[in-house]
C-alpha cells in the first residue's frame, strides 16, 4: 500500500528512505517549491523523501517536467564562482540541477535544487540519464502525463492505446477490470496497454 505523501514530515536537512528495494520502476521524482520537499516514487509507491532548498527570489527554480540530462559525482559550477555541486544531476543546459548542498528548509539557491548530502549520494546511484523529474509549485502527488495523440479518436474508439479504470470500478471484487473495448485491444499483442488507478494518479493531458 503506498504511503500517503502527507504522512511524511521532515525538517530542514532531513531525509527518509521508506524502502530499501528492490524496486520495479519506473523511478521518478516530484519536487514541491512551496513545501520545499522532494518525493521519490517507484511506480505508484513513495520510496523516499527529503527536504530541499530551491531558488531564492531573483533566481527562481523553473517548474515543469525535466529529464535528467547529465550526471557528475564531482562537479563545480560554471556560473557561480566554481562552487562545488557534488552528486550533480542536470535538469537544464542553462544551469539548473539537483545536487547536494546547504539545506536550510527555505529557498536559498541560485535556481538549483539542493538536497541533503546523504540523500543526494544515494539518489545519484538510483537514477539514470532520462529519469523524469517534475518540479511543481506545491504538488507532491503523482500525475500521469499523456500526449493528446495517444487518446482515442472520437470517431474511432478502437484507436485508443491508453485506458483509464473508472473510479466506480474499484468497488468491484476485482481490483482492475478492463472494458470490453480494452479487452479486445489487449488481444492485439502489438498494442501497449496501460491501466491506471485514479485513486493514486491525477490525469492531465500534456499540451
Amino acid at each position: 500500500m503506498p504511503i500517503p505523501a502527507d504522512q511524511v514530515a521532515l525538517g530542514p536537512g532531513e531525509y527518509r528512505w521508506l524502502s530499501e528495494g528492490p524496486w520495479a520502476g519506473p523511478l521518478y521524482m516530484i519536487i514541491s517549491i512551496e513545501k520545499q520537499m522532494v518525493h521519490v516514487y517507484d511506480g505508484d509507491r513513495l520510496i523516499g523523501a527529503a527536504s530541499v532548498s530551491t531558488g531564492m527570489k531573483g533566481h527562481r527554480t523553473p517548474t515543469g517536467e525535466f529529464p535528467i540530462l547529465q550526471k557528475r559525482q564531482w562537479h563545480r559550477s560554471n556560473i557561480y564562482s566554481n562552487a562545488p555541486m557534488p552528486f550533480m544531476q542536470r535538469l537544464t543546459w542553462d544551469g539548473i540541477a539537483l545536487h547536494a548542498g546547504h539545506n536550510p528548509g527555505y529557498p536559498a539557491s541560485h535556481g538549483c535544487i539542493r538536497l541533503p548530502y546523504g540523500f543526494a549520494s544515494k539518489l545519484f546511484g538510483l537514477t539514470r540519464i532520462g529519469t523524469p523529474v517534475s518540479v511543481t509549485t506545491d504538488q507532491l502527488s503523482p500525475v500521469l502525463m499523456v500526449g493528446t495523440l495517444v487518446l482515442a479518436d472520437p470517431d474511432d474508439p478502437a484507436s485508443a492505446i491508453v485506458t483509464f479504470t473508472p473510479p466506480d470500478v474499484e468497488a468491484l471484487s476485482e481490483r482492475t477490470v478492463l472494458s470490453q473495448q480494452s479487452a479486445q485491444l489487449q488481444e492485439r499483442q502489438d498494442v501497449p496497454m496501460l491501466k491506471v488507478d485514479p485513486a493514486i494518479f491525477r490525469f492531465r493531458t500534456r499540451r
